[in-house]
């Protein structure tokens, strides 16, 4: 009890000093910083979880990557797809793909990956051509689920509801920087909080250096952006010094280095202003420091692929690398040099070294805004993010983490059933991914649409419960119950839970948990 209540107080004296130093913390709830400093206290040495977010920017048109396959699905499908100049529809399962038909065309893919859901809803299942590590992660090895038709929605609506100009709904529907910040802060561009950085918030308490609490391996993302923490950016290479190399050297020489340091973090005036660019460089310095030696580096056998000679590149490792379907040739996957600095810091957090227990991660991927050109462009997207995955997959495999790490997908939106020719145009709705160990994957969570057909003479589909004008769908889950899901197997309690996602008390009960995650 000696060693709890000692503990306790120093994790206590952390979080307050942490609180009374940020900018701006009058504005921050006391409540959050208190539940963060007893989630601490609770804490149990090697109870490490981490929350990753893969954002697919532009808007994923998950109509061609998690697909109905029943005959009526299927030819609703088919019917509404395959239209001039250049059908979008995907071939049947079966199909076998032709090699000399035009580089991510359809008939070059072959047909889709069939995918056994346990629960199918009386239908079938299958995936894009060329994700076929992710039918194996689905339908062999059970750790990646489906959610269908997930949106941002403030309240559960139906399709006569959504006709109603009083009905409440998310605003500023269909707007790219609108729905990125809406996934991941629950609110039109202008909402700063993302829900991944205030589950932070909470959590930063268990982490004896909250600097390492939310992580982003893409550049500024307000998902892992909380009221207290503050989101922490690395690149692909680990973290970012601060114009010194890693011996801390400009110019080859260590007292320059030091000197440059020393500017940095000199407070030259009483201005509010010069002091949060001293603290910024302190905490870069320092957080850098830290990762210099808790990281291991990327050629090791765990994260990639040790050179025969000269010096690591991660565009040439081939654990890096994916099968480019437009060219036929491995190519460098970005993303999955994302992920690997990701599992990186994760093995540092497993061995205590950065000292950190709960951590939220952000990842991307761009490009999906396909208007047109879409099965060139989906064919090597697609190819990067099951790649992606399932490199991050076994590499946690490796580090025995995959019942402690969680990842899904998430985008601006899905995008309309119809075709513009050669593409879509912006939707509502869409099909996502959850993959980790702790998943109860194999299955979906969540009811599939039902898919319609076009109105002659309009673009409205009469047909179908889910589908709105141009075939967009109406969400059935929000992405609350996808975050509250996600915020419990993360530790979260139930009130912790409804101040991040307040729509959430709009839902019943039994569905604000959809039940993917094994605890």
């Amino acid at each position: 009890m000696h060693i709890l209540h000692n503990a306790s107080r120093r994790v206590f004296l952390r979080q307050a000093s942490a609180y009374g130093a940020l900018v701006g913390s009058a504005a921050a709830p006391m409540a959050l910083n208190l539940s963060a400093m007893g989630a601490a206290a609770a804490a149990t040495s090697g109870d490490y979880k981490a929350i990753v977010c893969l954002f697919l920017y532009g808007g994923n048109d998950s109509y061609n990557m998690v697909l109905p396959t029943d005959a009526a699905s299927w030819g609703a499908y088919t019917t509404t797809r395959n239209q001039a100049p250049d059908p979008i529809s995907l071939l049947a399962p079966g199909t076998a793909p032709n090699p000399a038909a035009a580089a991510g065309s359809p008939a070059r893919l072959g047909g889709v990956l069939p995918i056994v859901a346990a629960n199918a809803q009386g239908r079938s299942f299958a995936l894009h051509p060329v994700m076929a590590s992710l039918q194996s992660l689905f339908n062999t090895d059970k750790r990646l689920a489906v959610l269908p038709n997930v949106g941002p929605l403030l309240t559960p609506t139906t399709k006569a509801q959504y006709g109603l100009s009083t009905w409440p709904r998310p605003p500023r529907l269909f707007s790219h920087n609108d729905q990125q910040n809406t996934w991941q802060a629950l609110g039109p561009e202008g909402n700063t909080l993302g829900w991944g950085g205030r589950m932070g918030d909470m959590l930063m308490g268990m982490n004896t250096r909250p600097v390492f609490t939310a992580i982003s391996a893409t550049g500024n993302a307000v998902w892992v952006a909380g009221s207290s923490v503050q989101q922490y950016q690395v690149s692909t290479t680990g973290a970012i010094p601060l114009g010194v190399n890693t011996a801390g050297a400009v110019y080859g020489s260590a007292d320059v280095g030091a000197a440059l340091q020393r500017l940095a973090t000199t407070v030259r005036s009483s201005h509010p202003f010069d002091a949060d660019v001293a603290a910024v460089a302190r905490r870069s310095i320092d957080a850098e420091a830290v990762l210099r030696t808790a990281m291991r580096p990327p050629s090791d056998p765990l994260f990639g692929t040790a050179p025969a000679s000269g010096s690591y590149n991660a565009n040439n490792d081939p654990k890096l690398q994916y099968l480019n379907p437009l060219s036929g040739n491995m190519a460098a996957n970005a993303l999955a040099q994302q992920f690997q600095v990701v599992a990186r810091m994760i093995d540092a957090g497993l061995s205590g070294a950065t000292g950190a227990q709960r951590q939220v991660f952000f990842v991307s991927l761009g490009g999906f805004d396909t208007h047109d050109g879409q099965n060139r462009t989906h064919a090597d997207l697609y190819a990067r993010v099951a790649q992606a995955l399932s490199y991050f997959d076994t590499t946690l495999g490796g580090l025995n983490a995959r019942s402690q790490v969680t990842t899904f997908t998430a985008s601006d939106f899905g995008r309309t059933f119809t075709s513009n020719g050669d593409g879509t145009d912006h939707g509502w709705g869409s099909h996502h991914f959850v993959l980790g160990g702790a998943v109860k994957g194999g299955d979906l969570y969540g009811t599939f649409p039902v898919l319609g057909l076009k109105n002659a003479g309009d673009n409205n589909f009469n047909s179908s419960p889910d589908q709105l004008t141009n075939g967009a769908l109406l969400p059935a889950t929000s992405v609350d119950q996808l975050g509250a899901t996600l915020g419990r197997w993360f530790g979260l309690t139930d009130t912790q839970i409804a101040d991040i996602f307040p729509n959430l008390a709009n839902f019943d009960a039994a569905k604000r948990n959809l039940g993917f995650m094994t605890a």
